[in-house]
């Protein structure tokens, strides 16, 4: 499947590729989630939560095939050092590792009690890995399975794979989803969806950052940028800085200093994007049923690093 999206860009003048339009290249889910892609398989690899299973489309065949089945409601995941992949589950509420389909446990508790249902994650400079850990899993019937909130509140969490440690990072955000470290790792982005739960009018949600000290604490915590539109859900920062969102028009792309630049329309609610392709420059979003592409002329902003580190 290729279906080609006419004039979805505005703005973004040197980073989108005006020789390639926004395409549609997979269809069939119900809502997609989590892309990353990852090199070792040419894919891309997602998640359709509500019929719990995990998705692969290999671009150089145009085929879409089902990973695995009776996934427990996965969603975000990212690559670690070691080339494995690190997905968070709503059903078994933890971080988990994936390795050659191999599933393992990494953590799913705090002072004696288990996660609400880890939603997005990424890995920090130093290894460890960062996750965000809203109740969407265990209140909403097609995410996961009923539960309570056992701790009280949503947090983003840091695990220390070399120590055991969690701790949270991040407590003053009402509904943390998406997540981000800038290039350099000194600053860190989280989204909060709340206003998904607010009624109509009553604010909107938005991404927040924070200066990262010492690799294991968030301060200064200040406002980003405002998503009008929806609400923001996983998103991610190119090497430039810019930061491309996810919202309910599409990508919002903001610079580093929080400036709206341009914007990717897709004609489905999106949910999340990712960076990939065998040169990293194709932007995919999971949008609702299906996956979209967009040719950039950027990559990921830890592209390069988690390369060098599988070399």
């Amino acid at each position: 499947m290729r279906e080609t999206i006419g004039d979805a860009v505005t703005g973004l003048a040197g980073l989108i590729d005006p020789a390639h339009p926004l395409e549609r290249v997979a269809g069939g889910s119900i809502w997609s989630e989590g892309p990353l892609w990852i090199p070792a398989r040419g894919c891309l690899r997602w998640s359709d939560i509500p019929n719990n299973r995990i998705r692969e489309y290999r671009p150089a065949t145009g085929e879409v095939t089902e990973y695995a089945g009776d996934v427990e409601f996965t969603n975000g995941r990212t690559l670690d050092r070691d080339g494995s992949v690190v997905q968070c589950s709503h059903g078994r509420r933890r971080m988990e590792r994936d390795r050659d389909g191999e599933v393992t446990n990494i953590v799913d508790g705090w002072r004696g009690v288990r996660l609400n249902s880890p939603n997005d994650v990424v890995i920090a400079p130093d290894g460890a890995i960062w996750f965000t850990d809203p109740a969407y899993g265990i209140t909403e019937a097609r995410e996961g399975h009923p539960g309570e909130r056992e701790y009280g509140d949503h947090y983003v969490f840091r695990h220390d794979p070399s120590t055991g440690e969690t701790l949270p990072v991040v407590i003053d955000v009402e509904e943390p989803n998406g997540l981000a470290f800038s290039p350099d790792g000194s600053l860190f982005y989280v989204a909060d969806s709340s206003s998904v739960r607010k009624p109509p009018g009553v604010g909107n949600s938005h991404i927040r950052v924070y200066d990262v000290q010492g690799g294991r604490r968030c301060k200064n915590g200040r406002l980003f940028a405002q998503i009008e539109e929806g609400v923001p859900d996983g998103f991610a920062v190119d090497a430039l800085g810019n930061l491309w969102s996810s919202s309910e028009i599409g990508v919002i792309v903001f610079d580093a200093d929080g400036r709206e630049i341009g914007r990717v329309r897709v004609p489905e609610l999106t949910g999340n994007l990712c960076f990939g392709g065998e040169d990293g420059r194709d932007l995919y979003i999971a949008a609702s049923t299906s996956i979209y592409r967009i040719r950039t002329e950027t990559t990921d902003a830890w592209a390069a690093r988690h390369a060098a580190q599988q070399r």
